[in-house]
This record gives C-alpha cells, sequence and structure tokens, in this order.
C-alpha cells in the first residue's frame, strides 16, 4: 500500500512540476518583445562581420557599421543597453524566431521570410545593382558596358547574372560560383568589370586599392529592411518603423553610412548612397 501510495505521490508531484514549466514558458512566450526589452534592460541586436552594415574592430572588440550605429541610437531611445548578438546571414531568422535577438538590420523583406518573421512596413535604406569597373572605363548607363571589347564578371545564377545576361548581349559575360571568385577576376584583370549589389563592392574596392563603382542607369534598385520576431502585440514592430522612417527621412542613416565609411578609409563622395533619392 505505501509503494502504491509513493507511485502517486510521485506522478502528482511530475504533474505539478511539468505544469509549473508549461506554465513558466508560457509566461516568457506571452510577454511581449517591447516589455522584455525594458525587463531585461537591453536591446539585443544581431551583427555579423560584413562592412559596411556590421565591422567588428579586432584591436578593440567593438561593433561600428551603420547597422550598429542604427541599434546603438535605438537603444539610447529606449533606455537600454545596446547588446550585439553575432549570428550569420543564415541564422538571423531562426535567431529572432528562437527569442535569441530581438531585431536585425539589414535583412531584405523577402517572401519567404515574411513568412517567419515580421518586417516594418518602412524600408530601412535602398542598394541598386553596381558594377566595380576599371578606373579608365567610361560607365554612366549599362549600354556602355554592351561591347564586344567588354569583360564583365558576374556570380552564376543570382540576380546580377540574369539582369546582366539580359542587358549585354554584346559583351563578354564570364560566370563564377560565388561572389569572391567574380571580384577575384576582376583583380587579376581578366575582366573589366564585376556586378554585384553596391555596398559590398565598397569594402572589395578598398582591398583591392583600384576601381570605380558606379551605378549604371537604369538604375535597378532593391529595399532593405529590419527583421522583428513575429507576436501577437505589434508594440515593438510598429515603434521600428517609426524609429527607421525617421532616421532615413532626416537623414541620419546617410549620416551614420557616411561616417563608417570615413572610419573604413573610403571616402563617401566616390561611392553611391543608401537614400535613392540621393541617386
Amino acid at each position: 500500500m505505501f509503494k502504491s501510495f509513493r507511485k502517486k505521490l510521485l506522478a502528482v508531484l511530475t504533474a505539478v512540476f511539468a505544469l509549473s514549466l508549461w506554465s513558466t514558458a508560457s509566461h516568457a512566450q506571452d510577454v511581449s518583445t517591447w516589455d522584455a526589452i525594458k525587463d531585461r534592460g537591453s536591446l539585443r541586436v544581431g551583427v555579423t562581420q560584413a562592412p559596411p552594415w556590421f565591422f567588428k574592430d579586432p584591436a578593440t572588440n567593438e561593433w561600428t557599421g551603420l547597422g550598429s550605429s542604427i541599434g546603438m541610437a535605438m537603444a539610447k531611445e529606449l533606455g537600454v543597453k545596446f547588446e550585439p548578438v553575432e549570428v550569420t546571414w543564415g541564422t538571423a531568422v531562426p535567431a529572432l524566431q528562437a527569442n535569441k535577438i530581438d531585431i536585425m538590420f539589414v535583412l531584405d523583406a523577402t517572401p519567404s521570410r515574411a513568412m517567419a518573421i515580421d518586417f516594418p512596413s518602412q524600408p530601412l535604406l535602398y542598394y541598386a545593382l553596381a558594377v566595380l569597373a576599371d578606373d579608365d572605363l567610361k560607365v554612366s548607363t549599362w549600354e556602355d558596358l554592351n561591347k564586344d571589347s567588354i569583360k564583365i564578371a558576374v556570380t552564376q545564377g543570382t540576380t546580377m547574372d540574369r539582369y546582366v545576361t539580359a542587358r549585354l548581349n554584346k559583351a563578354e559575360i564570364l560566370r563564377f560560383p560565388s561572389n569572391g571568385e567574380a571580384v577575384a577576376a576582376f583583380q587579376s584583370k581578366r575582366v573589366n568589370a564585376v556586378s554585384l549589389f553596391h555596398p559590398p563592392l565598397i569594402a572589395m574596392r578598398k582591398k583591392i586599392g583600384r576601381g570605380q563603382v558606379v551605378l549604371p542607369s537604369p538604375v535597378r534598385q532593391s529595399a532593405s529592411s529590419a527583421g522583428v520576431r513575429r507576436e501577437t502585440d505589434k508594440t515593438f514592430r510598429d515603434w521600428v518603423n517609426t524609429a527607421i522612417s525617421y532616421y532615413y527621412e532626416t537623414g541620419q542613416t546617410q549620416a551614420w553610412y557616411e561616417e563608417f565609411l570615413t572610419s573604413f578609409g573610403v571616402d563617401p563622395a566616390t561611392v553611391p548612397a543608401i537614400r535613392r533619392e540621393d541617386w
């Protein structure tokens, strides 16, 4: 009889413990991002080594770059600390879903991502399809590159590949498996130009030490955004929308971008803006 009672008691205690864990987890999930940030005292921003968006200084371990600047400004407005959390572009969405970070900047709002997380309606910034071309090459339009004498590198199977192929039927197009290999072809002077979206070309041009970054017309633009966790309470998402709209419209986003470029050793006047109104 005692053994039977002990088994029943153990079963009841186990059920109570399980219910307690479920209640705690349920409560944690019920806490909105807005309230959690206030309770925690920090804004957790996803960061990854990708200048000009994010850059970790190896000497100080401090994070700079446009995304870091926006995160710091938002944290100050919220009266909390800026807390960088290292992720990759591939793990940013799962990190948001798992409540590891509160926001990820410069995350494009694609249809597939929109099924998993939320995005504010206001774009964070704009970038465009660009070329890193020989310094002596006169380029203002895509047609300027559409010549038999021109060789241009693209990453195979990408938006750049499809767009350049449709536009440049006379130029020789060399296709490579990765962005790095496409840029390496320009660095070794196997091609006259390489086409990518313009921000990555800035860091690559600095590394190579030559070339001009141009947005040929007609400009093929794309908007980038900021990803947040999907939840019933939209307070944080709506506040982010207001904040990034304010930063963009007042020119602060562009100012932070140029500030980083200058610190990175790049003259902002030599590269395209991230405000489409400035193109």
